[in-house]
């Protein structure tokens, strides 16, 4: 079923994509343990191929459009879209490992940022600032709600936290048979607006935050983005749909069930 060009899952094949979500959020964690200094963002790539494979799933983001790696890895200044290669971590670095899989042809998506070692203060906030905005965009989800709800709550979040930046050149998406599809999901603007928020819509929710200007610029590889003032920049994101009974985060382990208790927010997973 569409409307608007958007798709709406059956139940079955909302249970395909919780099943790709697991895979994604397994190779997370592992690369979230795998993410120390000395390690180059190539090798963190050669990891999640092979774990995605061994779960029997494929990966969405090799060869999409040419991209050559099975995540994204974007260290420090880089914002999104960063290309696994030879740049070896180090102490005080972060990085914003983004990462997708297909399971019966049902896509998965999501990202987390990691720190390798001990950061300064200022970026440890932009973290918790960046993760503490995906969940409460999330949580804002209610069915007969629009999308816009979200993408209020995520700037509401941000906004209370301090002086930090929201990139508005990329935004969160709807998810399904395809890694992306209507509709977008901005990480700023008010509520009340957008396509209504109904049972079978998955979206991928992924604030991306800074601690400088927002403003950003594509490297000449054509993929990674950096800030244009060398400011460090955050990352998350999950794939999320919305039940009956609650919210269901696809690809967080728990189905999100901790993180929406702490909210208040009911758990619409199983």
């Amino acid at each position: 079923m569409f409307e608007r060009g958007i798709e709406i899952k059956t139940p079955a094949q909302i249970e395909s994509m919780r099943e790709a979500g697991l895979v994604v959020a397994s190779t997370l964690e592992l690369l979230r343990r795998s993410a120390v200094a000395g390690i180059t963002t190539a090798e963190l790539d050669s990891i999640a191929h092979d774990h995605i494979r061994s779960q029997g799933a494929t990966s969405n983001f090799l060869g999409y459009h040419g991209f050559t790696g099975v995540i994204c890895t974007s260290v420090n200044d880089q914002v999104v879209h960063g290309i696994p290669g030879t740049r070896v971590l180090r102490d005080g670095d972060i990085i914003s490992i983004d990462c997708g899989a297909i399971v019966d042809g049902w896509h998965g998506d999501a990202a987390t940022t990691v720190a390798i070692g001990d950061v300064p203060a200022e970026v440890a906030d932009l973290m918790r600032v960046t993760e503490q905005a995906l969940w409460r965009g999330i949580a804002a989800a209610r069915l007969g709600g629009r999308v816009s709800d979200i993408s209020h709550a995520v700037e509401a979040t941000v906004d209370a936290a301090g002086d930090f930046g929201i990139v508005e050149g990329y935004t969160g998406h709807g998810i399904g048979s395809a890694m992306h599809q209507p509709p977008n999901v901005p990480n700023y603007g008010k509520a009340g607006r957008g396509p209504k928020l109904v049972k079978g819509l998955a979206l991928a929710v992924e604030p991306m935050v800074t601690l400088g200007s927002p403003e950003t610029r594509t490297l000449a590889d054509d993929w990674t983005v950096v800030t244009t003032d060398g400011s460090w920049a955050a990352h998350y994101e999950h794939t999320f749909t919305i039940t009956d009974a609650g919210l269901w985060v696809l690809t967080a382990a728990d189905g999100g069930q901790s993180r929406l208790a702490e909210l208040g927010v009911p758990y619409g997973g199983h």
